[in-house]
C-alpha cells in the first residue's frame, strides 16, 4: 500500500470517527430537549420568543375538551375569533364540534383551512331545523325564532354523543385564560350542568338601569301563568346566562334533559308562559325550569358578562377586563359590528376572512 492511499484511508476513518461524534452529541442535545419538554418533543429553547405564527405547532395530547360552537354565516367572524381565542391560549387537546347550517359550510371549511386555524381538530355537524316543528312560535317579531342555532345547545349529547363532559359556548365570547380549567370544574353529584349565576360579583357590575329584572327568574318567566305557579318556583330566584355552560352528558341524558326542554318549549307555543319583560329571550326560561336548583356554578371570572349592553361593559375597568378569563358581549352590540366596550381586546383573536366576505364595521373608529 503506497503512502497516498495509507493517508486517504486514515483520512476517512477520521471522518467517519467526526461523524460518529457529532450524531452522539445531536441524540444527546435531542434527549435533553425532550426531558425538558416530555410532551412537546423537540422544542426549542427560545420558542418562547417567537411569534405566534412562528411558533412550532405542538402536538396536543391527553384527554379531549369537547367544545361546541354554533356558527351562523352573518356571525362567522365571531366564531373564528372565538375559536382562536380558546386555542392559542390553551395547550390542552381541544376537539371542536361546530353546529351550522348547509349554506355555511363551504365558507367555514376555507376560512378555517386557509388560515392558521388549519391545524385545529374540529368536526362540523349540520343543524336540523325540522327539531324545531311545534316547539316555537313562528312570530316574526320575535327576536330569536329566526335563529334555529341557538337551539344547538338544548341537544348537547346528540352533537357529542363520545364524550362525558362538554362545554357550550356562544359566539359572541373571547376566552383569555386555559380552556381546561373550565372543563375541570367540578359539577355536584345528580348535576347535569354547571352554568354562571346572574347573581355573581363579576356579572352584577354589568347590570342595567331600565333593562328589566335581568338578574331573576321573574325577569325570564310569568308567574302569572298556573303552569308556572304548579312549579313553585320562587321567582326571586337568581337566574343564569346560558351562553356558557359546562354540561355532565352522562346525566343529561340519564335525566332526558333535552325531552324535558322541548316539553317546556312546546306547552309555551300553547300557553305563552315567558315574561315580556325580555320578550326576545326564548332560549333562557326552559333551561330555568329544568335546571332551577339542580344546576352547579362556574366560577364568575369564567363569564364576565354584559360587554354588548348599553354602557354595562364600560363599568369594567380594563385590569379587570386583562384578568377575566372569558369574556361575553351579550347584548345588542357587537365587537365586530356596532361599537362595543372593549372591542380591541375582540380584535386582537379576530382572523381575517380569506374569502373577503366577513368584515368588522365600526361605526365609530377609534372609539373603542
Amino acid at each position: 500500500m503506497t503512502l497516498r492511499r495509507v493517508n486517504v484511508v486514515i483520512l476517512v476513518l477520521l471522518a467517519v470517527a467526526f461523524l460518529i461524534i457529532v450524531q452522539r452529541n445531536l441524540l444527546n442535545f435531542s434527549d435533553f430537549l425532550h426531558s425538558e419538554h416530555p410532551d412537546a418533543g423537540a422544542v426549542l429553547p427560545f420558542e418562547s420568543e417567537l411569534s405566534p405564527d412562528l411558533r412550532l405547532e405542538l402536538v396536543r395530547k391527553g384527554e379531549e375538551i369537547p367544545v361546541l360552537i354554533t356558527a351562523a354565516e352573518e356571525r362567522l367572524g365571531a366564531v373564528v375569533a372565538a375559536m382562536n381565542s380558546i386555542y392559542q391560549n390553551s395547550k390542552a387537546n381541544v376537539v371542536f364540534t361546530i353546529v351550522t347550517l348547509n349554506d355555511t359550510v363551504d365558507h367555514l371549511k376555507m376560512w378555517l383551512s386557509r388560515t392558521k386555524l388549519k391545524n385545529i381538530k374540529y368536526k362540523i355537524v349540520i343543524f336540523k331545523t325540522e327539531l324545531l316543528d311545534g316547539k316555537i312560535t313562528k312570530d316574526p317579531q320575535s327576536f330569536e325564532t329566526a335563529k334555529p342555532l341557538t337551539f344547538a345547545r338544548f341537544y348537547l349529547p346528540a352533537y357529542i354523543p363520545e364524550a362525558e363532559k362538554a362545554i357550550y359556548l356562544d359566539d359572541d365570547i373571547i376566552v383569555q385564560g386555559d380552556i381546561q380549567e373550565l372543563y375541570e370544574t367540578n359539577l355536584k353529584p345528580g348535576h347535569a350542568a354547571a352554568f354562571s349565576d346572574d347573581c355573581d360579583s363579576a356579572s352584577a357590575k354589568g347590570i342595567i338601569r331600565g333593562a328589566g329584572n335581568q338578574n331573576n327568574y321573574i325577569g325570564f318567566l310569568d308567574f302569572k301563568k298556573e303552569a308556572i305557579k304548579k312549579l313553585g318556583m320562587r321567582a326571586n330566584t337568581c337566574s343564569f346566562n346560558p351562553g356558557v355552560i359546562l354540561a355532565n352528558l352522562t346525566e343529561w341524558k340519564n335525566q332526558n334533559i333535552t325531552r324535558q326542554l322541548e316539553q317546556w318549549m312546546e306547552l309555551n307555543t300553547l300557553e305563552d308562559l315567558y315574561s315580556k319583560t325580555l320578550a326576545e329571550s326564548i332560549i333562557t326560561p326552559p333551561l330555568l325550569i329544568v335546571f332551577y336548583k339542580r344546576h352547579s356554578t362556574i366560577d364568575p371570572m369564567w363569564h364576565v358578562r354584559h360587554l354588548g349592553a348599553t354602557g354595562a361593559g364600560k363599568r369594567y375597568s380594563p385590569q379587570f377586563i386583562k384578568a377575566a378569563k372569558l369574556l361575553h358581549w351579550n347584548g345588542h352590540y357587537k365587537p365586530w359590528g356596532r361599537t362595543s366596550s372593549f372591542s380591541d381586546v375582540w380584535d386582537k383573536w379576530f382572523i381575517p376572512d380569506p374569502t373577503g366576505k366577513f368584515n368588522p364595521v365600526r361605526r365609530h373608529a377609534g372609539d373603542n
